[in-house]
């Protein structure tokens, strides 16, 4: 399996312990609570697999950055939080971010 694959599934795994906190409503419904710590301890294995090779400033971003914008979309379809144009640009800022750190890795970039 490729560092990027790795990659991949911590994010999903981050984005699922997340929907749980939501879902567990504070740790009242047991099964989304039973669900959290197994979600994110998978998502960090999976991380530290893909940094063996992607740089930790570029995996990180990208984690905590799709992370987010995923949790965003969530959010608003699974949990009718409002998203607003301005939560979308903020969105596409962080994409953005993510994007530049990544294009100012690769070898010869400024």
């Amino acid at each position: 399996m490729t560092s990027w694959m790795y990659l991949a599934l911590a994010i999903l795994f981050e984005i699922t312990g997340t929907t749980f906190l939501k879902m567990s409503h504070g740790f009242e419904h047991l099964w989304p609570s039973l669900g959290i710590i197994p979600a994110y301890v998978i998502s960090l294995v999976f991380l530290t697999l893909a940094v063996k090779v992607i740089p930790i400033s570029i995996a990180y971003a990208i984690w905590a950055g799709v992370g987010t914008a995923l949790i965003v979309v969530i959010g608003a379809l699974m949990f009718r939080e409002p998203l607003t144009l301005v939560k979308v640009g903020f969105i596409a800022l962080i994409i953005i971010g993510v994007i530049g750190l990544h294009a100012t890795d690769r070898p010869g970039a400024s």
